[in-house]
C-alpha cells in the first residue's frame, strides 16, 4: 500500500460506516449517528482533496467516491424515511435522479461511446445540499427540535437541487450524444 492508495481507502471506509449509521439511526442513537455521518462526510472532502492535491487520482477512485457517496446518502435517505423524518416522495425523486443518471451513462457508453464522467456542480451543490439535509435532521432529532423550519427548507432545497441537476445532466450529456452520433 502506497500514498496514492489513501483517498480510495477513505472511500472504502466510508462505504463500511454505512451500516453503523444505518443501526444508530434505527436504534435511535441521534448523538453518535450524528458524529459518524460527519465523519463519513469529513472523509469525502478529505478523499477529494488529497487526489486532487497530491495527485494521487486513480480509474478506481473515480469510481469508488461516487459510489461511497450514493451509498451513503441512499441508504441514510432511505433509513430517515423509514423512521418517518424524510418524505417518501423526496426519497423516490432522489432515487430518480441517480437512476436517471446511471442509464443514461449506461446507454451512452453502451450506444455512443467511452466517456468520462465528470461530476457537474450542480451535482456537487446537490450531494452537499443530501448531507446537509441529513445532518440536520439528525440534529434535530438529537434534541433540536426548533430546526423544523430549517428543515423543512432543506427539503425543498434537495428537491429542487435534485431537479437542476438531473435536468443538467440530461441536457449537457443528451446534446453530447447528438453531437456525437450525427458525425457518424
Amino acid at each position: 500500500m502506497t500514498r496514492h492508495n489513501i483517498p480510495n481507502l477513505l472511500s472504502i471506509f466510508r462505504i463500511v460506516l454505512i451500516i453503523p449509521i444505518v443501526w444508530m439511526l434505527i436504534s435511535q442513537q441521534y448523538g453518535y449517528a450524528l458524529s459518524t455521518f460527519a465523519l463519513a462526510g469529513f472523509t469525502d472532502g478529505l478523499d477529494g482533496f488529497l487526489a486532487k492535491q497530491y495527485n494521487w487520482q486513480s480509474r478506481l477512485g473515480t469510481i469508488l467516491d461516487p459510489i461511497a457517496d450514493k451509498l451513503l446518502l441512499v441508504a441514510s435517505f432511505a433509513t430517515l424515511t423509514w423512521l418517518g423524518l424524510i418524505p417518501l416522495w423526496l426519497l423516490l425523486l432522489v432515487l430518480m435522479r441517480d437512476v436517471l443518471i446511471v442509464s443514461g451513462g449506461l446507454a451512452y457508453h453502451y450506444f455512443i461511446g467511452p466517456f468520462n464522467l465528470s461530476p457537474l456542480w450542480s451535482s456537487k451543490i446537490n450531494t452537499v445540499a443530501q448531507i446537509l439535509l441529513i445532518l440536520l435532521v439528525i440534529l434535530q432529532q438529537y434534541g433540536m427540535g426548533e430546526l423544523q423550519t430549517i428543515v423543512t427548507a432543506g427539503i425543498w432545497l434537495v428537491a429542487a437541487s435534485v431537479f437542476i441537476s438531473g435536468t443538467e445532466y440530461i441536457l449537457i450529456w443528451g446534446a453530447r450524444a447528438w453531437q456525437q452520433s450525427s458525425k457518424q
